[in-house]
């Protein structure tokens, strides 16, 4: 029998603060605290819903007075526990008791997904605590600069630029081309952590991934460097090509979501068959090598360099300029279909630039969503022509022919969308 639905107002949010409460304490209660459990995790976050909702009523200052009480309570609890010669100067049983108490208060006001994961947020960090600090024991102090310098990008330089249109054809707005040089920062600055947290028992596969996280042509130069000097490393090299090439597509589609998502849908449709292909043949070369674990560490030279220093930054936005320009002049000076040139000649090296560039013209209405997959199809194309032909120069025969393995059935498929995609 359902419950009566006047009751709803009151008795879900309760149910629901009891329960995170619940689940918080949990946590607390199995690590040891003794300053406060499961039962004082679950009171506490209740009392935050019950004065939220008492504060309907009788005005938000309950649930200040209901702070100031749970801050009491800590209080006394630390001075007894420090006159009783338990004392532990941690204050994360506290700082976790303060956010459920407002947790409980956020079920009421809403919204309550934000309160839900807010809560399983403070339970996993909670929990963490030996892997939290394992991982930041690994980052160094140039690491922690480099975090540091991706919010001097993001937090402090971006919101200071103009957010209008310059330049011939009104295609270069400084904030909207510095907001793509964070977010192609952002993601290198994600493989760089990623490598220097992982890099120390990685394989073949996980540093292919994680290469391609920072740049899979560098990935591919550094494999069909190592496939030259030791020929019998081939394998585990176009291991690492490919799955460096794989986490292209992915990275492709984020960053068309970031800046047009009405375009991402129909571009990762238009991928799938290609990246399915592409999957099977990186399985293929884990069972062959065995997944390349043991062998010596293969990343690109430049994952290691730090993501966030401006010189690359801005290099990125003169390339990522320099795209837009010459896209938007061949198709005023050329016809439409020039595009699909610049795309062929910017994929060869760079595939963010014309990705972007080409998201941000769909975003501002200046090219047909159509066009623009047919353009990333193109240029995904000549990237991996690229890394192949890179493979085969650097590495010698065997690399390129177990890479065109994996690399031919991938790009007729792409040939296939594209055909599919220029039919009326």
């Amino acid at each position: 029998m359902n419950p009566p639905a006047a009751l709803d107002p009151l008795f879900l949010p309760l149910l629901t603060a009891f329960g995170l409460g619940l689940l918080v304490g949990l946590e607390r209660q199995r690590s040891g605290s003794h300053l406060a459990g499961i039962r004082t995790f679950t009171l506490v976050t209740t009392l935050g819903a019950l004065l939220a909702i008492l504060a309907r009523d009788f005005g938000g200052w309950l649930v200040g007075l209901g702070l100031v009480a749970v801050v009491a309570l800590l209080v006394i609890g630390n001075h007894l526990r420090a006159h009783g010669g338990d004392f532990d100067a941690g204050q994360t049983t506290e700082a976790a008791l303060l956010v459920m108490y407002g947790v409980g208060a956020l079920v009421v006001v809403g919204p309550t997904w934000a309160a839900l994961a807010l809560g399983g947020t403070v339970m996993v960090l909670l929990s963490s605590k030996q892997r939290l600090h394992g991982w930041v024991e690994r980052l160094g102090e140039r690491d922690v600069t480099a975090i540091a310098r991706f919010v001097l990008i993001s937090l402090v330089i971006l919101p200071v630029l103009p957010d209008r249109a310059y330049g011939p054809w009104q295609v270069l707005n400084p904030r909207r081309l510095w907001w793509m040089v964070v977010l192609i920062v952002g993601l290198n600055l994600l493989g760089y952590v990623a490598g220097k947290l992982f890099g120390s028992r990685r394989g073949a596969l996980l540093g292919g991934i994680l290469g391609g996280l920072v740049s899979s042509t560098a990935t591919t130069l550094a494999a069909a460097r190592r496939a030259r000097t030791t020929p019998e490393s081939a394998p585990v090299g176009a291991l690492i090509v490919t799955a460096a090439s794989v986490i292209v597509f992915p990275r492709m589609v984020l960053e068309v979501a970031a800046v047009a998502p009405g375009l991402a849908a129909g571009v990762a449709w238009t991928f799938a068959p290609a990246v399915l292909l592409m999957i099977v043949g990186v399985l293929l070369l884990v069972r062959a090598t065995g997944g390349g674990t043991g062998t010596p560490d293969v990343a690109p030279a430049n994952s290691t360099d730090n993501p966030t220093e401006l010189k690359p930054a801005l290099l990125f936005a003169l390339l990522y300029g320099g795209v837009l320009l010459a896209v938007a002049a061949a198709r005023a000076t050329l016809g439409p279909g020039a595009i699909f040139g610049v795309a062929a000649l910017a994929g060869l090296t760079d595939i963010d630039a014309i990705t972007l560039s080409t998201a941000e013209l769909v975003a501002t209405g200046r090219l047909d969503g159509g066009v623009a997959t047919q353009t990333l199809v193109i240029a995904m194309a000549a990237n991996l022509v690229f890394k192949a032909v890179l493979a085969g120069m650097l590495g010698g025969r065997r690399l390129l022919g177990l890479v065109a393995l994996v690399f031919t059935p991938t790009l007729l498929s792409l040939l296939w969308a594209l055909r599919r995609l220029a039919e009326p």
